[in-house]
């Protein structure tokens, strides 16, 4: 395998993938058709900030949060174009500016809950063990433990969604198109199909390795009062971050056996978050892939085949 350092995510009824500071955004709108729209995602964190080890990391989050969001509401737009038709120039720049606000809010309110959910319900949750449990090493492997537990009862319980579903089935398709550009094969359905839809740089695995990293650190933490151990885990979420991603990162660019063993409950977990796409859904993937990524000379330069570009 020979890591392409491209990725993506799926949206609604479509794929994005980005390469470098480019994405792209590959919907199946509702005639049938395949939309595309390239643009260039420029980070609000300076490049030199971006390169420093373990810091990198949370920045990487953010960005990849405002971008994910930003593609979801593209992706979205299609569906309600005959809504959009009806409008003035000045009433389209007007909802265009809504929903640019509206992102904003999102994505703090997704933050907030992501917090107060993963993180601080589960400290509340164990909290009141403490007048049985005195152990606080024990009592934070028990929260831990919650935390994991919340964690995959979300996974499987917004699986049951139809909407998800199929999300989950471009989820796939995202990672079968990587993963076969990345083993050397023409990028084509066929290809694609039988190439594998777990990859070891998906997001899936980079919240579980939050989860346990979550766990060692808080493992190791100790205050005298519940402020403080609130306090303490919110600051700490940076340093989770950070670490979790240099570990995805290593994962994806590496073939070290150590490695591919940490990487195994990750790939385990995206049994949960991707599904097997239909023919339609690759080809909405491959389209994405193209519009950023030229695999022929990709696969000239590290495989030795032979593709006209």
């Amino acid at each position: 395998m020979k890591s392409s350092n491209i990725g993506g995510q799926a949206v609604l009824e479509g794929i994005m993938m980005k390469n470098k500071d480019r994405y792209a955004v590959a919907v199946r709108k509702p005639d049938g058709e395949i939309a595309i729209d390239v643009q260039e995602y420029k980070s609000v964190v300076p490049d030199a900030i971006r390169k420093i080890p373990f810091v990198r990391g949370i920045f990487a989050f953010v960005d990849s949060l405002v971008l994910g969001i930003r593609t979801l509401m593209f992706s979205a737009s299609f569906f309600e174009e005959e809504e959009d038709k009806a409008m003035t120039e000045e009433e389209q720049k007007k909802k265009e500016k809504q929903e640019s606000v509206l992102m904003t809010i999102t994505m703090v309110i997704s933050v907030i809950l992501a917090i107060g959910i993963f993180m601080v319900i589960p400290y509340v949750l164990i909290s009141f063990l403490g007048r049985f449990i005195h152990s606080q090493a024990v009592l934070a492997l028990i929260e831990g433990v919650v935390r994991l537990a919340i964690f995959l009862i979300y996974i499987v319980a917004v699986s049951f969604m139809e909407d998800i579903r199929r999300t989950y089935m471009y989820h796939g398709a995202e990672h079968k198109c990587i993963n076969c550009i990345e083993h050397g094969l023409e990028l084509n359905v066929d290809n694609v199909r039988k190439s594998s839809k777990e990859h070891k740089r998906c997001g899936t695995s980079f919240l579980l390795f939050v989860m346990v990293i979550s766990i060692i650190l808080l493992f190791f933490v100790r205050a005298k009062t519940h402020l403080m151990r609130v306090v303490i885990r919110l600051l700490l979420i940076p340093v989770i971050a950070g670490i979790a991603y240099e570990l995805i990162r290593l994962a994806g660019n590496s073939d070290n056996p150590v490695i591919g063993i940490l990487s195994k409950p990750g790939l385990w977990l995206q049994h949960l978050t991707t599904k097997e796409p239909d023919d339609s859904m690759i080809e909405v993937a491959i389209r994405a892939v193209e519009a950023v990524f030229d695999w022929k000379s990709y696969l000239n330069e590290n495989f030795g085949e032979q593709h006209d570009v």
